[in-house]
């Protein structure tokens, strides 16, 4: 049987939310965690339209915090699966923030989060192939695949091939 596949089109996902006073610090700025959060739901939402299945998060990569983002700022997450291993999803997730009153945007965050998809009984079940459409979809595949490999290596402390192509 052949395993079926979906474009890269087909999991990307736009999502938003207003900074309140319950998401900040002392100073204003708006919790890392809180942010992290976001960025976990909306890249869940791209790895299960992808999957079609649920997923768990499994890890998420360096994520760094370029800019405060503050009370009163729109955060704007935009995902996309970039990559698909047999079961593993991952997702990139781009966080800017808008200034409401200014227009301005930002960007604040980048990072890269991998799933899992499971069956009801919590185990792993294999996930459609990824079709990259684009050359920057093709970029980000390739950039995807690098990141697994480096991933797998930390985990097992082992040299792991670099994929061909």
């Amino acid at each position: 049987m052949t395993r079926p596949s979906h474009p890269v089109q087909a999991s990307m996902h736009e999502t938003s939310a207003l900074m309140m006073p319950g998401d900040s610090n002392n100073l204003g700025h708006v919790f890392g965690g809180v942010i992290l959060a976001h960025m976990d739901k909306a890249a869940a939402v791209s790895a299960i339209r992808h999957a079609r299945n649920p997923v768990v998060t499994v890890s998420i990569d360096r994520v760094d915090f370029r800019e405060p983002i503050h009370v009163g700022d729109l955060v704007v997450l935009k995902t996309a699966v970039n990559y698909v291993g047999r079961s593993s999803i991952e997702v990139g997730v781009r966080v800017e923030c808008e200034d409401l009153v200014t227009g301005l945007r930002r960007h604040t965050n980048t990072a890269y989060l991998t799933f899992v998809a499971i069956d009801r009984d919590g185990r792993p079940v294999e996930v459609p192939a990824l079709v990259a459409e684009t050359d920057e979809e093709r970029r980000r595949m390739a950039a995807g695949a690098e990141r697994r490999r480096r991933r797998l290596e930390e985990l097992t402390g082992e040299h792991v091939a670099r994929p061909k192509g």
